[in-house]
């Protein structure tokens, strides 16, 4: 597990970094395709950063993301998740991933962007490192009216999975929704690009469950329960 210092020195190396495709981008699409080549990386540099710095499991308790909206609703569902009000920015710290809403909304579902907090200013103000802020990686100065809230990653090596385990329920093939969904994306980071987000747990998506299964060394069933989902939350 990786420090909060490891990962700012890692976004920090990318500041000055513009146009898309760029590194971030293309260490994306080599394990997801080529469509987010071009995409929004804001997300994508969250993730660059955390797996550079060995922060990917504190970072990123569901797997890569690029979607904003979902990495937020990976730390609520997580219990690290903080609103952003002026007294919640106030206690932000290095490290943290903040997530903004330009219609200051702090609508979780209207988040728009996402960066890593470098310094907490006081006041509801952060000092940030943002990817593709005006198309580039740069230092930015965001204030709570824009902050829809932070996730705070498991840097310390707290118990985040075990945790997160507890409060996920167990599905299998015919079931569908967004624990569905998370069984795919996690499927994904794990070199499974077969497998679709459609959030419907069909033939493939079983297969590559017990391919799964059988490489963490547990009963390949094709059932993501107590014994799966650690398996597929660890992060190498």
């Amino acid at each position: 597990m990786g420090t909060a210092a490891q990962m700012l020195a890692e976004a920090r190396k990318s500041i000055g970094m513009s146009g898309r495709p760029n590194t971030i981008t293309r260490e994306y699409a080599g394990r997801h395709g080529d469509e987010f080549l071009r995409a929004s990386w804001c997300d994508m540099a969250v993730t660059y950063w955390a797996r550079r710095s060995g922060n990917a499991g504190a970072v990123l308790p569901a797997g890569d993301r690029a979607y904003t909206v979902w990495h937020a609703e990976d730390f609520q569902k997580a219990g690290r998740w903080h609103s952003g009000t002026t007294a919640e920015v106030n206690a932000a710290k290095p490290g943290d991933i903040v997530f903004f809403d330009w219609g200051a909304t702090n609508s979780m579902d209207a988040i728009d962007h996402v960066g890593v907090i470098e310094k907490a200013l006081g006041g509801g103000r952060v000092q940030t490192i943002e990817g593709n802020t005006s198309d580039a990686c740069k230092r930015r100065v965001r204030d709570s009216a824009v902050i829809a809230g932070y996730g705070r990653p498991a840097y310390d090596g707290s118990n985040w999975t075990e945790d997160m385990v507890k409060k996920l329920p167990q599905v299998a093939k015919g079931a569908t929704g967004e624990h569905v969904e998370s069984v795919q994306a996690l499927l994904q980071a794990r070199s499974h690009p077969e497998v679709s987000l459609t959030g419907r747990f069909d033939d493939t998506t079983e297969k590559a469950v017990k391919a799964v299964q059988k490489w963490g060394g547990v009963t390949a069933d094709g059932v993501v329960g107590q014994k799966t989902w650690p398996i597929l939350l660890r992060v190498h």
